[in-house]
Formats: C-alpha cells, structure tokens, sequence
C-alpha cells in the first residue's frame, strides 16, 4: 500500500528553526546526562541503598538495555502518530521516571525507574532524529545535526560536573531533580516551538496485524540492514576506548579523580566549538567524504589516547580535546546520511531500529572493550593499547562500508548519490 501523507511536511522560518534544533539538543542534553551522571554518583547510590558494585551496575545496564528494546519496539508505531504530540508525552514521562527515580527509598524502585528511563529515552533519541528528517531538507541535515550534537559537549562541559557537584553537597538525587525541573521548561518550549508534523502517516494506517511483518520488512530491507552495520561499526569502535579513558587516566597516568572533569570540560569546549563546523562541511561536501575524512584524522589520536605516555595534567588538558573533536566528528556525517536512508514514511520506525543498533552496539564495544583489559592490584590497566589497535581496525572497516549506504531512491555508487549524500 502507497502512503499518502496528510499534510506537506512544515516549512519553518529561519529563528523558529533554529530554536526547534536548541530544543532538540537540550532534549538530547537531558537524555545524556541522565545515562552519564549515574556513574559518578555510584558511591554514594551505593552506600545510600546499601547494595555492591554488582547492583550498582545491575541499575546503570538498566538504563542502557531498556533503551535498545524501547527504540525496536518503537519502530512499530513511532510512524503512527502526530511526532509534535509523541514527543511531549514521552518527554513528559521521562521527566516522572526522573522525579521516581529522586524519590526512590530502596533499591528496586531506583532499578525500576531507571529501567523506565531507559524505555523513554530510546524512544525520545529515535524521535528527535526523526523530526530532523522530516523537517529540515537534506542539503542542510548535516548542519543541523551538528546543532543537535552539541548536546553531548554541552554534557560532558556542564551537565555531568554539576550533577556530580550537586550530589556532593545535596546528596545523589539533586542531579535528577535537577533534571526534573530543566525538564519542564524544555517541554514547555518544545510545546510552543514545535509544530504539528504528520506528513509521514500513512492513509489508510497499517493495519495492527501487519504492524510486526512490517517492522521484520523493515529490518530485512537490505538499504537499512547497511545503514544499521555503519552504525554498530562506528559506535562499538567508539567504545572500545571511551569507557577507560578515566580508569586509564587514574591508574596508569596517576591522574588525581578530582582532576578528571578538568580534562574532560576540555574536550567538551573543543567538541562544542566543532560540532557545527562538522556538519556545515557534511553538508558542503557530502557526509560520506566528511565521515572519511573525520574518521582518517581520528586514527593518530585513538592510537596515541591507548598509547598514552606519562603526561602532566596540562599535557592531557591540551591532548585530549583532539581525540574527543575527532571522534565526536566521525558520529555527526553519519547520523546526517542514515536519515536519509528510509522512505519519509518509515524514517521514524528506521531511527527507531537504528537507536536500538546503537544502544547494542555501545553496550556491546564496552564489553568487548573490558574483556580485553586487565586489571593489577594497584589499578594499573594492561591491554588499553589493543582496545586502540581493534578501534582503528574498525574505523578502516567503516570507511570503506560507508560507501555502502545509499539515500532513499538513489542506487548506491550513482552520480547522484555521491554528490547529495
């Protein structure tokens, strides 16, 4: 069955454009921050509930896994509804999964609602890609994506080190009320800011019973089933490193904790400064050639981040903006090219498989990641130089890949093909 839309997709003037892509960021800088602060916060969730490192971890996986199974499970009826009205309602979920989170009193209400928002934010990350792709033209996806992407600088510069500062001296639900309140005035923003957007809905719907075929066609469609590899391959290289940076940092280089967030407001000021450059040139020059070249500047850091000598405290502050501006870069081509890969009217439900992908992978290049390491009595870390190798190993798989990946209704390898996307 052919969809047939119900209204041309909005065209927005240029302030209310660019204030629909701050609040998408600042939905993103929620989400992030929301995932990131748990980990910093682990002694003192521990000795507040009186649980190990077990399920303490237990409650951080919660988050993560929830969030692939909610964006698959998304993928059945993301494309069914009014994504203007889909994104307060599930935003305004999360903000009450955060709010029970900060009133949990034992250990199972903070599982469950963590777990909570985990289903709510895969579905909120598979959204806010959506609306992109529907409402900014592909010649101008890549810059707009970059908007988005400051949301995770924004996080690793502000979100993450206040949170901490707030559990430190209010205890460890502040952060999450916090987040709670910050919430509340980006729903209401997106209420006023974001329009109806419906033109992706198919008339007649899909019939319930066909929802699920649907979604397996989906995920069978050969064009998507590459989309999906890029993604997997770019994140569990990702992070293979990423999760060790800071036990790497402390361990073998002697770097005091407190002096962690220094070097990380770094690499967060370089990626926020970058992040939209990277997608004016995705956009100038195509995301297939922006992501090679991104991903051929990223190897020298990741191998030189795995390989790190002894360094002062200065030395890394002025290191490691490198590593996170090109790493960062390699992630910004790629979600602009991926949104053009569906057809309009299955982009939510492909965001939606394509979160879920990313999730898997994240969680999965972590434990591929950790298997590969060893820790010494005295914390020191052996085996972050292989992680290195395998990251760089990968990233070469993915530039070739990438030229793979085709934009919907363009053959891969065509003319056309090469010069949008």
């Amino acid at each position: 069955m052919s969809p047939s839309p119900l209204t041309p997709a909005p065209v927005l003037a240029p302030g209310r454009e660019r204030a629909l892509l701050w609040l998408l960021a600042l939905t993103q800088f929620t989400i992030i921050v929301d995932f990131m602060v748990m980990m910093p916060l682990g002694p003192q969730i521990m000795q507040a509930f009186s649980i190990g490192t077990g399920a303490f971890a237990a409650a951080v996986s919660a988050y993560s896994w929830c969030a692939g199974v909610s964006g698959l499970l998304a993928a059945t009826y993301i494309d069914r509804f009014d994504r203007r009205r889909m994104l307060l309602v599930v935003y305004a979920l999360f903000a009450v999964s955060n709010l029970v989170c900060a009133l949990a009193t034992n250990y199972h209400a903070l599982l469950l609602s963590r777990a909570f928002a985990g289903l709510t934010g895969g579905v909120l990350g598979s959204l806010v890609l959506a609306i992109i792709g529907d409402v900014i033209p592909p010649q101008r996806r890549g810059a707009a994506m970059g908007v988005v992407m400051t949301s995770f600088s924004l996080a690793a510069v502000a979100g993450v080190p206040l949170g901490v500062v707030l559990g430190a001296h209010y205890g460890w639900s502040s952060p999450f009320f916090e987040l709670v309140i910050l919430s509340a005035v980006i729903w209401a923003g997106a209420w006023k800011v974001l329009p109806s957007l419906t033109a992706h809905i198919q008339v007649p719907p899909l019939p319930l019973s066909r929802t699920l075929p649907e979604l397996w066609s989906l995920m069978r469609e050969p064009s998507h089933l590459r989309g999906f590899a890029l993604t997997a391959i770019v994140m569990a290289s990702h992070m293979l490193i990423v999760p060790f940076i800071s036990p790497n940092f402390v361990g073998n280089l002697g770097v005091k904790p407190e002096n962690i967030s220094l070097i990380y407001m770094a690499g967060g000021f370089a990626m926020f400064f970058s992040s939209r450059t990277v997608g004016r040139l995705s956009d100038r020059f195509g995301a297939r050639q922006t992501f090679r070249a991104a991903a051929l500047c990223s190897l020298l850091p990741a191998l030189f981040m795995t390989h790190l000598p002894q360094l002062p405290l200065w030395g890394l502050i002025l290191f490691f903006p490198f590593f996170m501006v090109t790493a960062n870069s390699r992630m910004i081509p790629v979600q602009a090219l991926l949104t053009t890969v569906p057809a309009p009217h299955r982009r939510g439900a492909f965001m939606s498989v394509n979160s879920a992908v990313q999730q898997i992978a994240t969680g999965t290049g972590a434990w591929i990641g950790g298997l590969l390491l060893t820790t010494t009595p005295d914390g020191r870390i052996h085996g972050y130089g292989t992680n290195g190798w395998l990251c760089c190993a990968c990233v070469l798989l993915a530039m070739w890949w990438v030229g793979k990946v085709q934009a919907y209704g363009q053959p891969a390898g065509s003319a056309a093909a090469a010069r949008t996307v």
